[in-house]
């Protein structure tokens, strides 16, 4: 198992991120790695060797299989190009926003209510995060239009962005698990077919029985972050309109700013009708364009600042479908996933093992929606076979799934916040968001669904 592709590869880009080294070129050169070691027939390799020894007809082998996994990697890249192309005019967006007074009055409405409450904040911030995955599902939209405005508050509070992260990567992901609604349905959805697909009869009413469980956990996990690990206070470097009185600054609004505001209402309305954050987004700036929100000759300035701010997530998105699809062409899930049942002797054994597997997978494809259908295939007959419960079974895919959401360089559920925490440059993508989320979330979410297995199955 520890030779499979997926586990090298994975392993491989965690050091490499750990170490500071560059997401978007650890992502490529892990997925580069994953295509040699699954895509090449070491048969011929072998061959090779014993008759000639290792030479270039030796390299010529592996050259080819490098060529195939570039083509399979660039071919997978375009699983993405929407949602990159989204982010970038999100950018554009969140840039237009902080152009305008919007910061400045947000800042004012609300710091009167938070005061110095750091945890307060935290939970409210959880709070509207969880608002974008179930009442108005914008996903991430939000964030680069939300947070960035607080930077300055933040600061003044000496909160740690650490703790923010976690929590915003809380309200991006505990809904979907624990609750059938917006992202949740499609979610629980996924469960109830991948499991009907592979021999096990489910509703929607079962699966929402169960993944309460994973909402209970992301809960742990969430108190965990504010209230003890991310609790004490961190300094950041603050600029000197940050440290103005916040009575100082005007507050009343002109026509540019209504202007702004209504291109950001058309961009969530239309983006939840049509489903297409790419349409809303575009639709909202062309709103903002038309109302003067956007001066015409400040266009190219703007989009030029959204560039800026969500280029390197947009490239680490594309980048990711690329590494899932070479880890897919390969067929070296399915073989972990046949590696590891082998090793399962027991309920606990096999129900944290089974675990292990949904986050490894996460891990390296970047979405727990893509994982289910992938482990379906083997958790449910193994499940049965181990005599686990359907409820348990359930659990099982469900947080398996889910599992490496939070913490994995490639999700949605680490790139969000960092699009808006690290808006002034002060927050680190892998240390201050993907670590310090898969610690508090990962860990709750493996012994929780430990325990709820068992505890399920009787």
């Amino acid at each position: 198992m520890l030779t499979n592709p997926v586990v090298v590869s994975i392993l491989l880009m965690s050091v490499l991120c750990l170490m500071r080294f560059n997401v978007m070129l650890s992502i490529i050169f892990s997925a580069m790695l994953a295509g040699i070691l699954s895509l090449a027939d070491f048969q011929v390799v072998h061959q090779i060797y014993q008759t000639q020894g290792f030479g270039y007809e030796m390299l010529g082998v592996y050259w080819q299989t490098l060529e195939k996994t570039m083509k399979v990697f660039i071919k997978g890249m375009s699983g993405n190009l929407e949602v990159a192309l989204s982010y970038i005019l999100l950018g554009g967006i969140a840039c237009a926003i902080g152009r305008s007074h919007l910061t400045h009055i947000l800042i004012y409405r609300v710091t009167p209510l938070i005061g110095n409450h750091k945890s307060l904040f935290c939970l409210w911030i959880a709070l509207i995060a969880c608002f974008s995955q179930n009442l108005i599902p914008v996903h991430i939209a939000f964030i680069p239009v939300l947070i960035p405005p607080f930077l300055a508050l933040m600061n003044r509070m000496k909160l740690d962005r650490r703790a923010v992260a976690s929590a915003l990567s809380f309200g991006l992901q505990a809904p979907y698990i624990a609750l059938p609604f917006g992202f949740g349905l499609i979610f629980h959805t996924i469960i109830r077919d991948s499991l009907k697909q592979n021999g096990v009869e489910v509703t929607l009413s079962d699966v929402a029985s169960v993944m309460w469980i994973g909402g209970v956990a992301m809960v742990v996990g969430l108190f965990v972050a504010i209230f003890v690990l991310y609790a004490k206070p961190r300094n950041y470097i603050q600029t000197r309109a940050e440290k103005r009185n916040l009575q100082e600054i005007n507050v009343s609004m002109d026509g540019r700013d209504y202007g702004v505001l209504f291109g950001v209402f058309v961009t969530f309305a239309v983006q939840y009708f049509s489903d297409s954050l790419f349409l809303g987004a575009l639709v909202g700036l062309l709103t903002m364009i038309v109302s003067k929100g956007i001066v015409y000759d400040e266009v190219n300035e703007v989009m030029d600042g959204g560039m800026k701010m969500m280029s390197f997530i947009a490239f680490v998105v594309l980048v990711a479908s690329g590494y899932a699809s070479v880890l897919q062409e390969g067929g070296s899930i399915g073989l972990l996933v046949n590696e590891t049942a082998g090793l399962m002797s027991n309920q606990v054994l096999s129900a944290l093992l089974m675990l292990v597997i949904g986050l490894l997978i996460t891990m390296g494809i970047g979405t727990s929606f893509g994982t289910i259908p992938i482990i379906a295939t083997i958790f449910c007959p193994l499940g049965l076979a181990l005599g686990f419960s359907t409820s348990a079974i359930i659990l099982l895919v469900g947080i398996a799934g889910a599992l490496g959401d939070s913490g994995s360089p490639a999700s949605d559920s680490t790139l969000g916040p960092t699009s808006g925490l690290n808006a002034d440059g002060q927050h680190n993508h892998i240390w201050d968001t993907c670590v310090p989320t898969f610690l508090v979330y990962n860990t709750s979410l493996i012994v929780v669904g430990v325990v709820g297995a068992v505890w399920l199955n009787g």
